[in-house]
């Protein structure tokens, strides 16, 4: 599939601080990229340099072909953006303000009524069309705001946060029109909501103190964790406690056996990790057998794109050098 953003060696660097160090990778046509990583990673500052807002310390970044820091103003027009804080001029109306941004992205005056109505309406915005911007709730600023990335009808989306201030259901319907925009058009979303990323991505990178520690889609990065970390399970047996986790702790192929305290003197629930590929459900069934245990209960613990992302995330600050942090 045609790439159509390629970031290669790619580095920000502020006096002694390094925000983005030496990162790469590229995004497809149609691909529904999640770029994620916690406060302070280089996520923001690296999708700023990607929509040529802010210039780099060295690296290439090309968008559609063009070089980012050599056609600002044609990356600009291909791409369309939500940043994480969105700049939106509070004394204009809704159709006001998005008629005036259509104009300025080059948007025809003969087509310009219908851009503007089509992003109001894909992004429900449309009832308050003559709404002064500044007196609207934070949800519909930023829904006004993801209209202004839309109005331009750009062949690459990129979205810092598009569901901050949005309720339940306006982050359910966010989320089925970033769904929805990926089958048209490259999106590029970030976002501390993890099950939405894993609800409408189809491939997640996640930096870390301003390196790439992750890359592949949901699935991929969950099997991957879970070679790493075992197989997690539920447990539940009707006995002593402490009959029960000796009678666990000596199936081959557990690795920990964790108690978690109960209400009931005479069942004991634990949370265990096991080896992959040892068939330790049927081993756990055995052992119960044996030491005269009934069991209740054993359901696998599902592994999620949050426990993946915690878990590199730590990682990487557990391993990194006392003198090698970056913001």
């Amino acid at each position: 599939m045609a790439t159509v953003i390629h970031v290669e060696n790619l580095t920000k660097r502020y006096a002694a601080t390094t925000a983005v160090d030496g990162i790469s990778f590229d995004v497809a046509k149609n691909e529904v990229l999640g770029f994620l990583g916690p406060n302070g990673a280089g996520k923001s500052t690296t999708l700023r340099i990607l929509t040529g807002f802010l210039s780099a310390s060295s690296g290439v970044v090309k968008v559609d072909g063009h070089d980012v820091f050599d056609e600002p103003a044609t990356v600009k027009r291909t791409i369309g953006y939500l940043p994480e804080n969105v700049p939106l001029y509070p004394e204009m109306r809704v159709s006001e303000y998005l008629s005036y941004r259509a104009a300025i992205k080059g948007v025809p005056r003969s087509s310009r009524r219908k851009s503007v109505a089509t992003a109001m309406e894909r992004c429900l915005v449309a009832d308050v069309a003559q709404r002064i911007i500044g007196q609207l709730s934070k949800g519909y600023r930023q829904r006004v705001g993801l209209a202004d990335a839309l109005v331009a009808d750009p062949k690459i989306l990129v979205l810092d946060e598009p569901t901050i201030g949005l309720d339940p259901n306006q982050i359910r319907q966010v989320r089925d029109l970033v769904r929805e925009l990926g089958q048209e058009r490259t999106v590029v979303l970030s976002s501390h909501i993890l099950p939405e990323v894993e609800a409408v991505c189809t491939r997640v990178v996640i930096i870390n103190k301003g390196r790439i520690v992750g890359d592949g889609n949901p699935a991929q990065l969950r099997a991957s964790f879970g070679d790493k970390q075992g197989i997690s399970l539920d447990v539940e047996l009707l006995g002593s406690q402490d009959k029960a986790s000796l009678a666990l702790q000596r199936v081959e192929g557990i690795r920990a056996v964790q108690f978690v305290r109960t209400e009931e003197d005479t069942v004991a629930r634990f949370t265990i990790t096991a080896e992959p590929g040892y068939g330790v459900r049927e081993r756990i069934f055995d052992a119960a057998a044996t030491s005269g245990l009934k069991l209740l209960g054993l359901s696998s613990r599902s592994m999620s794109l949050e426990d993946v992302f915690v878990h590199i995330t730590t990682e990487e600050v557990h391993h990194s050098e006392p003198d090698g942090g970056q913001a």
